[in-house]
């Protein structure tokens, strides 16, 4: 468009500061595009209009504004000849009615990948689509249909149905009885990590993503009878890398949110997971700050049990990569790595872990951390690792005069 041409205001969005082709009026009586305000009210940390500040539900009808949408596609041909592009009329937007259609048609196999192809199209399309999917149960079709899957050991579909599951939420309300209607969900969800797929890295993805929100909605009743194999399932996931950091992310939120069940832990241990967490931290590649939070925050509730502390201590580099993290920009990752030397120090703390600790620094990065602006409680929770042993700590180079109640660096 030329640079001189000047564009009447109200055919500017106030969101998108662009000639709205969709222009749709929220209740609150201000017109936006529709693409830009769907992503505003999508975004869950937004509740009000922008322009008004009012209240804005996320399940507030949007009223086409077909006359401005007639003004602007005018203007746009009377500007043709100065580089102005006609927008072209907009598609009609999916109504709850639509997708009830294409569910009941899903009841017939012959029907079923057309329809998740649809489907996974008109989820991608926009985000206003995803309003009346999640209204018209399309998570819960989907969920059926990979256990169909799991049970008869197909996968065409299955990419297709897993990648709508990724952008369609599954309203919590509907969750508690989806898995009284059935439940083999989770283990059909975890089962597809054993398949071969075309594109395995955002399968595991997306199932992970799935996973963590039913994990984070579900009752403690479910979390009590996750099976050994689905924790082994997520530690074999982290194992081989065949995920992004995404997934990877929502992994570990999905264990550290199984951690609620005590239980849970015991089978984490047993899967091996305090490994693959240490070789995960330890690992070549650059973490994100986020993934270093979640890590630690697992094995500190690992560590809470003796098995899961014995299985930390046994990999050589564990207390080392924890005390590396300390004081590297996150308060988070402070806490949670300082907890878990306090377990370690305090419940395993013999004459040989006191030494490893002493040799990979951790005293000299508690001392470090006591001297430093932080949180007081991580300055107490400091001192009490540090005085707990003073007869092995006294011979650290880290103390003036040998002294351990001075806390003094060098």
């Amino acid at each position: 468009m030329a640079e001189d041409i000047e564009v009447p205001q109200y055919f500017v969005c106030p969101i998108s500061l662009q000639i709205m082709k969709d222009p749709v009026t929220a209740i609150t009586g201000i017109t936006y595009d529709r693409e830009s305000i769907e992503h505003w009210i999508f975004n869950a940390k937004n509740t009000t209009c922008p322009v008004t500040k009012l209240p804005l539900p996320k399940d507030s009808e949007l009223t086409p504004n077909h006359t401005l949408r007639r003004l602007i596609q005018a203007w746009c041909i009377d500007n043709a000849s100065h580089g102005v592009d006609r927008i072209p009329t907009p598609k009609q937007p999916l109504s709850k009615a639509q997708v009830v259609k294409l569910l009941k048609d899903f009841s017939k196999p012959q029907f079923q990948l057309n329809i998740i192809r649809k489907l996974e199209l008109l989820a991608t399309e926009n985000e206003g689509n995803l309003k009346y999917m999640a209204e018209g149960g399309v998570s819960k079709t989907m969920l059926l249909f990979i256990v169909t899957c799991y049970k008869n050991g197909r996968v065409d579909g299955l990419e297709e149905a897993l990648s709508v599951l990724h952008f369609v939420r599954i309203p919590p309300e509907e969750l508690n009885h989806i898995f009284l209607a059935n439940n083999q969900i989770i283990d059909s969800l975890t089962w597809v990590f054993s398949r071969k797929m075309k594109n395995q890295n955002a399968v595991n993805t997306h199932v992970m993503l799935v996973l963590k929100s039913i994990i984070q909605k579900a009752s403690s009743s479910v979390l009590e009878i996750l099976n050994p194999e689905f924790f082994r399932n997520i530690s074999g996931v982290i194992r081989n890398g065949a995920i992004t950091q995404q997934g990877t992310n929502a992994a570990l939120q999905v264990m550290l949110d199984t951690c609620r069940c005590g239980s849970n832990r015991i089978k984490m241990v047993e899967s091996g997971a305090v490994y693959e967490l240490v070789e995960l931290e330890l690992g070549g590649a650059v973490l994100e700050k986020k993934t270093t939070e979640l890590v630690l925050g697992v094995l500190f509730h690992l560590c809470s049990c003796a098995e899961g502390r014995a299985q930390f201590l046994d990999h050589k580099a564990s207390i080392f990569v924890v005390s590396d993290r300390i004081l590297k920009g996150s308060q988070a990752a402070d806490d949670r790595a300082v907890l878990i030397l306090y377990l370690v120090c305090k419940y395993s703390g013999n004459k040989m872990v006191l030494q490893e600790m002493l040799e990979f620094g951790v005293v000299k990065k508690l001392l470090m951390l006591i001297q430093v602006d932080c949180a007081p409680y991580l300055k107490e929770k400091a001192r009490e690792i540090l005085n707990s042993h003073p007869g092995e700590w006294k011979n650290s180079p880290c103390f003036h005069s040998g002294s351990v109640s001075g806390l003094e660096l060098y």
